[in-house]
């Protein structure tokens, strides 16, 4: 099972930029794609962008030319870099992961973080 912990998330300006990081941990036989999720209150949740284990990245329109989502494959970790920041990207972000099981290599299955609130206001 794989364990995510996701940090840096917290209050901002608009304009302004945040970091989030997600590392993975557990017991797994290979991490494929991991991206980061975020749900505004009374909205569902919603992909912002994801990458695979060979680098292609996904990103929502609203977040195009704003955010960046990197990851560091030796240490299982991924990142989202976020500039230009607006009020409408206030929202709790979640980190996912898909991955297969060291347990039964034929399955693949889906890890999520605990999430993380960014708020941006002034």
């Amino acid at each position: 099972q794989v364990h995510l912990v996701e940090s840096g998330g917290g209050l901002v300006q608009p304009g302004r930029s945040l970091r989030l990081s997600c590392a993975a941990s557990g017991s797994f036989f290979s991490i494929n794609a991991m991206g980061w999720y975020r749900q505004a209150p009374g909205k569902q949740r919603e992909l912002v962008a994801d990458i695979t284990s060979g680098g292609t990245t996904t990103y929502a329109d609203s977040v195009k030319g704003r955010f960046t989502i990197s990851r560091d494959n030796a240490k299982n970790t991924v990142y989202l870099q976020m500039k230009s920041l607006k009020p409408e990207d206030t929202a709790v972000y979640y980190c996912n992961t898909k991955y297969i099981p060291d347990y039964d290599v034929t399955v693949g299955l889906d890890s999520w973080g605990q999430g993380t609130q960014v708020t941006v206001s002034s």
